[in-house]
């Protein structure tokens, strides 16, 4: 059975792009991005997504008065779709507790650093990459783990790793660590578990041959 996947966005989606770009290249195997949604009714990854004639939905946290009120209706909408993987590409809206439970180990997110380095709260976008270079790290990366309800804190699936260079800013290495592993990783990511290739013990997960 081919796994429906939704990618939850809030901006420009340069990720979402890697995934439709992978997707077209049919890297990504036995699943097919079925529906994109935004919790920002301007963000250009709408326009990415309709240009390559995926579904959208908005739904935006301010049109909900809590929480659990947003939280009930992502997961009523996710359900509604019949989606099997939910993909975090810069989506920038808290989940609650109750959508992450509702998908347990089939939420994946991209994280712009070698976790359980520069993760968790506050640690993202561009301050990611302003923290690597201050403590002078000479390796940095990403990883693709899957959502628990701790911050960053879920299984990692794959990490590659992105050298340092001196004369770095935060906006070239956010480039580099985007280019050699976000847009790498993610896609893979996301086909090892349409394949089923991913098995999680606890905290750990193992990656089938």
């Amino acid at each position: 059975m081919m796994k429906n996947i939704a990618v939850l966005v809030s901006g420009g989606g340069t990720n979402l792009q890697a995934l439709i770009d992978a997707q077209n290249r049919g890297e990504i195997k036995n699943g097919r991005i079925s529906c994109v949604v935004s919790s920002n009714p301007d963000a250009y990854a709408l326009t990415r997504a309709e240009n390559n004639n995926i579904p959208t939905e908005v739904i935006r946290r301010k049109d909900y008065d809590s929480l659990s009120s947003y939280d009930k209706a992502l997961t009523e909408l996710i359900k509604s779709r019949h989606i099997d993987l939910v993909v975090l590409a810069g989506f920038m809206t808290i989940l609650g507790n109750g959508f992450i439970s509702n998908f347990e180990n089939r939420i994946i997110n991209i994280h712009p650093s070698l976790i359980p380095s520069f993760c968790g709260e506050g640690f993202y976008g561009l301050r990611v990459h302003e923290k690597v270079l201050e403590r002078g790290v000479k390796v940095t990366g990403a990883t693709a783990h899957f959502v628990n309800e701790i911050c960053d804190g879920g299984p990692i699936i794959l990490q590659k790793a992105v050298s340092i260079y001196s004369g770095d800013t935060p906006e070239v290495l956010q480039k580099r660590v985007m280019e050699q592993a976000e847009w790498k990783i993610l896609p893979q990511a996301v086909s090892l578990f349409c394949e089923d290739k991913i098995i999680v013990n606890g905290n750990i997960t193992q990656i089938l041959d």
